[in-house]
């Protein structure tokens, strides 16, 4: 009797089929989520989009990959800035502008789905496209200020001070001769404060602190209420120019 030949099996296809629709579904999901994260982020209000326009000594340019200038007529210093997670970064234009009207040339930098962890080294090459700038500094609000403060750590030599609003470093900035400004609202509700008092030994010893009474976390930027945060007992308007005010007359004293 002849030796019958048995079917190949098909059971080993049909497994590695199911497994390829299993991996294929979760990766659809995740990025389904993805997306949805992504694309839930503050929106910059009207007055932010107003403060970008030109006028009152100030002039406003944009590059390709849209970061904004915001540029005095005769500039002291040089600032680059880090936005704060899932906020649209020109959310941060009146504060760009009053410090520009206080002297500082201001470099507002766009991150990669509004997140500047996805872009920590944004800052590179921006100083020496103004090569009139003798000195830099270097500031970011929340996630943006945890950014800057690595980068700062890294490029300590490129920039004569660290400005964080709303934020702390958790990269050890004490063997740097790095002038550091920390500035955050008393109505504070989203920045942890017990991060913040743990990561305070990363700073170097002249590190100055500024407290905004009646401040709030999202009014650095204009973006509206963020969730979590405090109720704050004075105007968005009030908290950017106090703000600018104190960044300015720290700079100014280096």
């Amino acid at each position: 009797m002849a030796n019958q030949i048995k079917p190949r099996s098909t059971k080993p296809k049909k497994a590695l089929r199911i497994i390829l629709l299993v991996l294929l579904a979760a990766l659809v999901l995740c990025g389904g989520f993805a997306a949805v994260y992504i694309n839930d982020y503050y929106h910059a209000e009207e007055t932010a989009l107003e403060a970008m326009a030109a006028g009152d000594g100030v002039e406003i340019s944009r590059w390709e990959d849209g970061t904004i200038v915001f540029g005095p007529q005769a500039p002291t210093a040089g600032l680059i800035f880090y936005p704060g997670g899932k906020v649209e970064y020109t959310a941060y234009a009146p504060l760009m502008r009053a410090c520009t009207q206080r002297g500082i040339l201001c470099v507002l930098v766009k991150m990669p789905c509004n997140l500047a962890i996805l872009n920590a080294n944004a800052a590179d090459g921006i100083a020496e496209q103004f090569p009139q700038i003798e000195r830099w500094y270097i500031g970011g609000h929340s996630l943006g200020g945890a950014m800057v403060a690595s980068y700062a750590a890294k490029h300590s030599d490129a920039v004569e001070g660290l400005i964080l609003l709303a934020a702390y470093s958790t990269a050890d900035l004490t063997d740097t001769e790095l002038a550091v400004l920390s500035v955050y609202g008393s109505e504070d509700g989203v920045l942890n404060r017990e991060k913040y008092e743990e990561y305070r030994g990363n700073l170097p010893e002249n590190a100055e602190e500024s407290i905004l009474q009646g401040g709030c976390h999202a009014y650095f930027g204009s973006y509206g209420a963020q969730d979590g945060d405090g109720v704050p007992t004075i105007t968005n308007e009030e908290q950017i120019r106090v703000t600018a005010d104190i960044i300015a007359q720290w700079i100014n004293k280096y």
